[in-house]
C-alpha cells in the first residue's frame, strides 16, 4: 500500500497535477466517520491526501484540541473550513475562530436557505449582503470566504442569471465550483471558468453517471456519483482549465455509497491527465 501511494503521488506530480493541489472533501466519508474517525483519517492518509476540506460535520464529536491532534497524527490539513449560512449571518466571528484554529486559508458556505425549490432574487440579494459582510471580516484576517453553488442559482435574472448577479455583486467573497452541480443544472463548467476567470478559487471534482437528466433544484441522487472520467462530465477539460487559471485546490468529492472503492480509481484517472 505505501509503495502504491508513493508511486501515485509521484505520478500526480509528473503529470502536472501537484499533490498539494488535489484534496478530499471530508463529506465524502461522512458514513465512515460515524463508525471510526481515526480509522477514516488513516484511510485518507493511505490514499495519499494531505489537504482536505471540512464538510460541515465539525470535530466529529471530539474537542477542538483532540481533533487537531488527530489531524496532525495523520498529516492532514484542513485548508478549507466551512460554515453554515446562519452562522455567517449571525455569528461570523465563530466561523473565523474555527478557521483560524484549523489554520485554514479558505472558508466555504455550501447552501443558501430558501423555500422548497423556489430560489428567488430576494434570497440571492440577502445572501450577497451576508457574504459580503462576513467575507470582509474573514478577509481582514487573511481568510477567503467562498460560496459553493448547487444549481438553483442558475435561474434567470433579467438578461442573465442569479448566479451572474451574485458573482458581479461579490465584493468580499469568491466562489467554489462543484462541476457536478454546474453540469447537473445544464451549465458548462469550462465556460463559466472562462467567463469569470478570477472568481473561482476552489473546485469540487465530482462526475455524474451517463444518461442522468439534471435539474436546477439543487437536488439529485447521490448514487449518480461515479468514478471521475467515467461519467457524462468532461472532467479532463475542466481540470485543464482549472490548472490554466491556477486554482489552488481541487477537492475530490464522492457522495455515493461506493466512495471507498471509487476514490482510489478517481485518483488513478487524475494522475493520467496531462
Amino acid at each position: 500500500m505505501k509503495r502504491r501511494v508513493i508511486c501515485l503521488l509521484f505520478l500526480l506530480t509528473a503529470s502536472g497535477l501537484f499533490a498539494q493541489e488535489i484534496g478530499l472533501q471530508l463529506y465524502s466519508l461522512r458514513n465512515e466517520f460515524k463508525k471510526d474517525v481515526p480509522g477514516t483519517f488513516a484511510l485518507i492518509k493511505d490514499w495519499g491526501f494531505t489537504k482536505v476540506e471540512d464538510g460541515n460535520d465539525g470535530t466529529q464529536g471530539y474537542t477542538m484540541q483532540e481533533y487537531l491532534k488527530l489531524l496532525s497524527k495523520y498529516n492532514l490539513e484542513i485548508v478549507s473550513a466551512s460554515a453554515s449560512f446562519e452562522e455567517l449571518e449571525k455569528t461570523p466571528e465563530t466561523a473565523l475562530k474555527r478557521a483560524q484554529a484549523y489554520g485554514s486559508i479558505y472558508l466555504v458556505c455550501f447552501w443558501i436557505p430558501h423555500e422548497g425549490t423556489n430560489f428567488t432574487a430576494e434570497d440571492t440579494n440577502k445572501a450577497i449582503e451576508v457574504f459580503n459582510k462576513a467575507g470582509k471580516l474573514l478577509k481582514e484576517n487573511g481568510i477567503t470566504l467562498t460560496y459553493h453553488p448547487h444549481g438553483y442559482e442558475f435561474r434567470p435574472h433579467g438578461d442573465t442569471s442569479l448566479m451572474d448577479h451574485m458573482i458581479r455583486s461579490a465584493k468580499h467573497f469568491e466562489f467554489e465550483m462543484d462541476v457536478y452541480w454546474f453540469a447537473h443544472a445544464g451549465e458548462d463548467p469550462v465556460e463559466w471558468l472562462k467567463r469569470y476567470p478570477n472568481r473561482f478559487k476552489l473546485m469540487h471534482l465530482k462526475d455524474c453517471r451517463k444518461g442522468v437528466k439534471g435539474n436546477n433544484t439543487g437536488q439529485s441522487d447521490v448514487e449518480t456519483n461515479v468514478v471521475l472520467g467515467t461519467g457524462q462530465i468532461d472532467i479532463a477539460a475542466v481540470v485543464a482549465e482549472a490548472k490554466r487559471l491556477g486554482l489552488e485546490y481541487l477537492f475530490i468529492e464522492d457522495e455515493s455509497s461506493r466512495v471507498v472503492e471509487q476514490v482510489p480509481v478517481s485518483l488513478e484517472f487524475l494522475k493520467g491527465l496531462d
